[in-house]
Order: C-alpha cells, then structure tokens, then sequence
C-alpha cells in the first residue's frame, strides 16, 4: 500500500512538474527580471526573488487544491473543466512554441512598473509576470485530474504540491542568481529551452484534453 502510495505521488509530481516548469519557464523569465531589477542592489533582487518565490507558491498552491472545486461549485463538470483545460494548455504551448520571443516581450511589459519592492513583489512581479493567467489555468486543469478519494487523492495532491513548491524554489534560485544566468545562457539559449518545454507542454494539454473527451466518450460507449 505504501510502495501504491509513493508511486501515485511520484507520477503526479512527473505530470505536474513539466508542466508547470514550461508554463512558468523560470529560466526564461529569470533573464527578464535581471532586466527590470537591473537598477537594483544584488542584495535587493534577492529578497525580490524570495518573495516572489513565496508568492507564487501560494497562488500555484491555491489554484492546484481550490481551482477545479471552485469551477465544481458553478456547475461545471470534470470533464469539461478537463477538456477546456487542455484545450487552454496546449493553445498555450502552441503560441509559446511558435513565438517565445512575443512572449518574454510581454512578460518585460508586465513586469515594467517595478518600481518599490514590498509593492511590485505580489503585483506585477508574481502576478501576472511569473504565475499568470496561464500558469493559474496549468494548475487548475492539472487540479481537475484528482482521483475519485481515499489513499490515491492524498497521494496525487502530495505530488502536486511538491512540484508547485519545487517550481517556486526554483523561481527562487533562478530569479536570485538572475545575473549569472544572463552571462551563462543569453538569449538564444534560453529561447531554445523555451521551446523544448512549450512543447513538452502541448503534450501535457493534449494528454488531459483526451482524458476529458474519454470521461464523456466512455459512458456513453458503455450504455449502447
């Protein structure tokens, strides 16, 4: 039971954690916040990353436990808050995988009004800049695999959350040593693994879109 139990929660955290990782891209998103904090102390953008880091936890954390229960609420139904969900993640993936370059300058918008940093850590810096509308749909639609109960619920958002907590840390570690990333990476490389996790993530989108389309395919196959 215990070795069913490790293995649920190991392939949740393998399915949320690449996830997740694409849709954040904290690589990516580390060398444009070098570029908004540039006016910055090192010491400064430290304690920025920290927070940010915190905050992002929270939201990813939140959207993962809360987001499908309160889309239940409304009425509407797992397997359209997984067939949606996938739909809006691989959209997603697509535009990432087709145009990274559109995103990061968008991304360098949000995040321009940087100015104090006990005001600009929650907004823009961690939202939308780092967990945005798209990283809060990623959870929820990763959210809305739960299983039915019992051990195997407690198993799937174990996994989920240590990946929402393993991405925060490493938003912590990228954002914090941002500088050193900009002069190891540059931007054509960060681009390329970009690209590799967009589409890693279309994927992921596909896999729950086929799993939402198969919860209302399979009942009614059953009942012909």
């Amino acid at each position: 039971m215990m070795a069913e139990s490790w293995g649920a929660a190991l392939a949740s955290f393998l399915l949320a954690f690449p996830a997740l990782f694409s849709i954040v891209n904290p690589v990516a998103s580390a060398l444009i916040f070098s570029q908004v904090t540039a006016g910055r102390t090192h010491r400064e953008r430290v304690r920025l990353a920290r927070l940010v880091a915190f905050n992002s936890a929270i939201v990813l954390l939140f959207s993962l436990w809360g987001g499908a229960y309160v889309l239940s609420f409304f009425g509407i139904s797992l397997a359209a808050l997984r067939i949606a969900g996938g739909f809006v993640v691989a959209e997603r993936a697509w535009v990432l995988l087709n145009a990274p370059e559109q995103n990061e300058a968008k991304k360098q918008e949000q995040a321009a009004p940087a100015e104090d940093a006990e005001g600009v850590a929650f907004f823009p810096l961690t939202i939308p800049f780092t967990t945005g509308p798209g990283s809060i749909s990623v959870a929820i639609a990763l959210g809305a695999t739960r299983p039915a109960g019992g051990v195997e619920l407690a198993a799937f958002y174990a996994g989920m959350s240590a990946a929402a907590v393993a991405i925060a840390i490493i938003v912590w570690l990228a954002y914090g040593s941002a500088d050193r990333l900009v002069s190891m990476l540059g931007s054509s490389r960060a681009r390329i693994v970009t690209r590799l996790s967009a589409f890693l993530l279309l994927c992921i989108g596909v896999q729950i879109l086929l799993n939402g389309l198969l919860d209302v395919v399979t009942p009614l196959m059953a009942a012909r």
